[in-house]
């Protein structure tokens, strides 16, 4: 079994797209795109070549569960909208309307005084050449015309078939039994309308409900020296209100019994000091059952698992804490760490547009992004204000998209009031399937002065089951 998982992370790395891995009982084949060649498609830096043209989901997916993850464009158009009431593209440009479709750089901002107008602070603040003391500044970009975007076609009938359903409590918690499927609010409102915009993130259907993931990130000082360099594979299963993706509901009859929600695995392969290191977690929907984060460490041949407290620490390399993750994911109570919620602007922003090309990069002198393209997208300003001083932030401002309840960036300030970490992400967009996979994403540390940089690419994976995200498979892939 031991030179079985090491066979396993040698293919992984090699990049052998179907694999054999019935000798450990998982799936009798598995369909992935592998790093080898991810990185002969899309190199780290100075590369504009568009990675999700040369590998498309269609390239990838075998052709029935292509066929079977792809829907009417139109008709999904057509059913989100009468879902939220309204297409992006009829409520943008009444902000700074000077700023038609075209390109810009920042020797136009005192000609466009708008463009200021139309970025929330820390994305103008970025609008500039590329340098210290962080990547991913940008001295120009493009904007698009704005565009409608849309789930799969079961999220919006399963959303449909329940709507009216989800409800919270006098205090603004979801009352967990009254929520089947679907986004619980998709015309949020009333008196707990901040907390319905923060249920349909987290019960959202953002990430697959079988997902495969490659991770590249690399670690900057603030003098933008290169300090980290890591790869990694990712596994996530949804185990509750499954839409697309057989089973539907509930995963099995465990996750039902448990009240798991989703896991997830992700295996590190670079730096030498992290590889075979493996966590994996597993998340609750009750407001007091912790969600249960577990690392093996592969130098150590030791599964330590992640205390409450614990998943406040920051990952390894990185510049998050663990409830960072996929922008944020901590759980939602009113007995741990609780939030006061409050919409502080509903309005229009100019930002980085969904991609469906991935040609976007970051140059190597001066870690500056291009190719970027930004477009006007409707969005909610969340305040969310901790009220347990002992938590490591003390307050959230979230920007999110109010057509697909997406989270665009995120910042977060200590207990001091100061900026302290901040994430920005470009989601990948497949207009076929109606679904979105993180692509390229920028963590910053403003405490510390320290960033990292993320290329991320995932794709559905009918294959994935829970052997890929349990402890037999922290402890077996990590040896």
């Amino acid at each position: 079994m031991k030179n079985n998982s090491k066979l396993i992370a040698a293919l992984v790395v090699t990049g052998l797209t179907l694999v054999l891995l019935t000798s450990v009982g998982l799936a009798e084949e598995e369909y992935r795109l592998t790093f080898d060649q991810f990185e002969q498609a899309k190199a780290f830096y100075d590369d504009p070549r568009p990675i999700l043209k040369e590998w498309p989901w269609k390239r990838i997916l075998p052709a029935e569960v292509y066929r079977k993850l792809t829907y009417d464009q139109t008709a999904m158009k057509n059913g989100w909208s009468e879902l939220v009431g309204f297409r992006a593209p009829e409520v943008v440009g009444r902000i700074a309307p000077e700023i038609k479709p075209g390109k810009y750089s920042c020797a136009d901002k005192e000609k466009y005084p708008g463009l200021k107008e139309l970025m929330w602070p820390t994305m103008y603040e970025r609008f500039k050449p590329g340098g210290p003391p962080y990547p991913g500044n940008f001295s120009a970009f493009e904007v698009v015309p704005t565009k409608q975007y849309y789930p799969a076609m079961p999220i919006t009938a399963v959303t449909k078939n329940h709507l009216g359903q989800a409800r919270l409590d006098d205090q603004g918690y979801l009352v967990e039994n009254t929520y089947t499927a679907g986004l619980p609010f998709p015309q949020p409102g009333g008196k707990h309308k901040p907390q319905q915009i923060v249920y349909n993130w987290v019960k959202g259907y953002l990430s697959l409900e079988n997902l495969y993931m490659l991770q590249q990130l690399k670690g900057y000082t603030a003098g933008l020296k290169e300090d980290f360099d890591s790869k990694a594979v990712y596994w996530a299963l949804r185990l509750q209100a499954r839409a697309y993706m057989a089973p539907d509901g509930w995963y099995d009859q465990r996750s039902q019994a448990n009240g798991e929600v989703k896991a997830f695995a992700m295996q590190y392969l670079t730096p030498r000091d992290l590889y075979g290191n493996v966590i994996t977690a597993t998340m609750y929907q009750g407001w007091n059952d912790y969600d249960q984060f577990m690392i093996y460490l592969a130098a150590l041949r030791r599964v330590r698992k992640l205390s409450g407290t614990d998943t406040q620490d920051a990952v390894a390399g990185m510049d998050v804490i663990y409830e960072d993750s996929g922008m944020w994911s901590q759980k939602i109570t009113p007995e741990k760490h609780p939030y006061r919620y409050k919409i502080i602007a509903d309005r229009e922003y100019l930002v980085p547009a969904y991609t469906e090309d991935g040609a976007e990069y970051l140059d190597k002198h001066g870690l500056e992004w291009h190719n970027l393209k930004f477009e006007r997208r409707p969005c909610y300003v969340l305040e969310m204000t901790q009220l347990d001083k002992s938590y490591v932030y003390g307050k959230r401002v979230a920007y999110i998209d109010k057509e697909t309840f997406h989270i665009l960036e995120i910042d977060n300030y200590d207990q001091k009031g100061r900026l302290y970490r901040t994430q920005t992400t470009i989601w990948a967009w497949h207009p076929e399937f109606g679904s979105y996979g993180m692509w390229q994403t920028l963590l910053i540390d403003h405490l510390d002065q320290h960033a990292t940089w993320g290329m991320v690419y995932g794709h559905p994976a009918t294959w994935i089951n829970r052997k890929h995200v349990s402890m037999r498979q922290l402890i077996e892939t990590g040896k």
